[in-house]
């Protein structure tokens, strides 16, 4: 194949779907109903958490809901923390809860996502909620993930018998990337750092999902002719820029269709949190 990729336009679709969600937030309210609640923490003052976490909270606040952050000192202790989480476990006009992570490492991450209501986990962490996923029950739906998935249902309208390669086996990207994949009836492979031939790999796949955390890492030679290409790597690079983990350039002129970065997942991760938010309101209060 020669000529350009279709650009897949993270902001766009996310600007769609929250333009979804607001008019749904817009429904229960005129008619007397709460606002969906979502509840965030922060612990510290990690900056890049900082930017996410104001941009969670404008957009909650833009669609309508009851968004409340919760900033806590670097300090913290986890009993503080998890009495904090347990009130809004309590709480009936909490709907989402969301810990920011990393923690400090006086933390332990796995305590705090476990105490966490399951019907209130909208970053689906909590391994009641990764298990309802691998179940294929699952209402509540890891926020990346989805967008990668939402954006992939955009340039290919049935993914059905399609050869899927994921690059990344994380429990927040590349294992429930792949069970959302094999729901959608692909062929799936998740490759990792001990991969034999990851090129050869790569170049089977009709889809490519990548989620390694190192930029430019897949290159454009490595690409099926036609493929789409989902980029979920955001890293930085030394002059301050920007990048996925596929080499942009390159595969812009192999793949069928590509997302940018930044532009591409990355807008579609907080859209879809949005959307879990009112998922779990619909679930706890009908």
């Amino acid at each position: 194949m020669t000529g350009q990729a279709r650009i897949i336009d993270g902001k766009a679709a996310a600007a769609a779907l929250r333009a979804e969600i607001a008019t749904e937030v817009a429904a229960l309210t005129t008619s007397g109903r709460p606002a969906p609640g979502l509840h965030v923490v922060l612990v510290g003052e990690d900056p890049a958490s900082r930017v996410y976490v104001g941009s969670k909270e404008k957009q909650a606040v833009e669609v309508g809901m009851a968004s409340v952050v919760h900033r806590m000192p670097a300090e913290t202790g986890e009993a503080e923390l998890l009495a904090k989480v347990a009130a809004f476990n309590a709480d009936p006009a909490v709907d989402g809860i969301l810990v920011q992570l990393p923690l400090p490492k006086h933390i332990d991450v796995d305590k705090v996502i476990e105490a966490i209501d399951p019907a209130k986990d909208v970053d689906c962490f909590h391994p009641v909620n990764v298990g309802r996923l691998a179940a294929g029950q699952g209402k509540l739906i890891p926020c990346t993930p989805l967008g990668a998935m939402l954006l992939l249902k955009q340039v290919l309208p049935s993914l059905a018998g399609l050869e899927a390669v994921v690059i990344g086996r994380s429990g927040i990207v590349g294992r429930p990337m792949a069970q959302l994949l094999v729901q959608a009836d692909c062929t799936v492979t998740i490759a990792h750092s001990r991969t034999r031939d990851l090129p050869e790999v790569l170049r089977r796949a009709d889809i490519v999902v990548a989620a390694v955390g190192r930029p430019h890492f897949v290159k454009g030679a490595w690409i099926k002719p036609g493929a789409t290409v989902i980029d979920v790597g955001i890293n930085r690079l030394p002059d301050g820029k920007l990048a996925g983990d596929v080499d942009y350039a390159e595969a812009l002129t192999v793949a069928g269709a590509i997302t940018p970065v930044p532009g591409g997942v990355g807008p579609m991760t907080i859209a879809c949190l949005l959307r879990n938010t009112l998922t779990a309101y619909r679930e706890r209060r009908g």
